[in-house]
């Protein structure tokens, strides 16, 4: 049942998300960064204070920063994200001195993870979509790569996996996480091929393939990395939003990731 469940949230999600990155602009993507930003940070602060303090009115705060971004110039950005990560540091430390450790080191810093992991990662989709030109079609990398590695690693998984890869998600296997990574390579591979000859586009394929097997693995990481928070606050999922595949938080723990990578990668070898 939860198969189905899965497959069919997939099928119902799948154009809602083509649509808005083929028909929106600039600003309805930030819009709809902002609310997978505010829902994902509601979840991880549901399931950190648990057992701890965070300081969830400064990450619901930080939650709303994608949709500044166009407003700031590409060559400031790097220097106000700078600017802000320090202010955010002092400013976490004062609500420690405010509430006189009430809350305490471990309460800001679990708040600094959160706001760096959810908030400044899903920024970069905002970032790659901008990209000049070029941005509408390459931050679909991003999802081909994760979605390409989910949907190998669950059908080859389930047919092939017998090794197990790691305790903090059991179900995952060797062979799985390996399909994955070649299921996102050529999925990767497929759409370039699409960008160059229907699109005129002229993307070096040695580069995007390697950029395509880093992205598969990072977004690996990206699902262990949820999975092992998950783990530790002994939650199955961070909430049950989505039918078959739990929390926003677990449908895009992958492509968080992914998103830094992409971006940095694709302005570094294909711009």
């Amino acid at each position: 049942m939860s198969s189905i469940k899965r497959v069919l949230s997939g099928l119902l999600g799948f154009p809602i998300v083509a649509a808005i990155l083929i028909l929106g602009n600039e600003y309805i993507i930030d819009i709809t960064l902002v609310i997978i930003s505010i829902i994902s940070m509601y979840e991880y602060m549901k399931c950190v204070e648990e057992k701890f303090k965070p300081v969830k009115c400064i990450g619901y705060l930080c939650a709303i920063f994608p949709a500044f971004l166009h407003i700031i110039s590409a060559e400031m950005i790097s220097k106000y994200i700078a600017f802000g990560i320090l202010s955010l540091v002092i400013i976490l430390f004062l609500v420690v001195i405010i509430r006189d450790m009430k809350t305490n080191f471990i309460d800001i810093a679990l708040t600094f993870f959160g706001i760096i992991y959810i908030v400044g990662c899903i920024s970069f989709l905002s970032l790659v979509y901008g990209i000049e030109n070029v941005g509408k079609y390459y931050i679909w990398y991003i999802f081909i790569a994760s979605w390409g590695c989910d949907i190998f690693a669950y059908l080859i998984g389930i047919k092939f996996g017998k090794h197990k890869f790691s305790k903090i998600s059991p179900k995952k296997s060797i062979e799985g996480c390996i399909a994955g990574t070649l299921g996102g390579f050529i999925f990767v591979i497929l759409y370039t091929v699409l960008l160059n000859n229907v699109f005129s586009m002229n993307i070096n394929y040695i580069y995007i393939g390697i950029i395509g097997l880093i992205l598969t693995i990072v977004g690996q990481i990206g699902d262990f990395a949820a999975s092992s928070i998950k783990r530790y606050f002994e939650i199955k999922d961070f909430s049950n939003l989505i039918p078959g595949h739990g929390g926003m938080l677990d449908r895009i723990d992958s492509v968080i990731l992914i998103a830094p990578y992409a971006y940095y990668l694709l302005m570094m070898f294909i711009i």
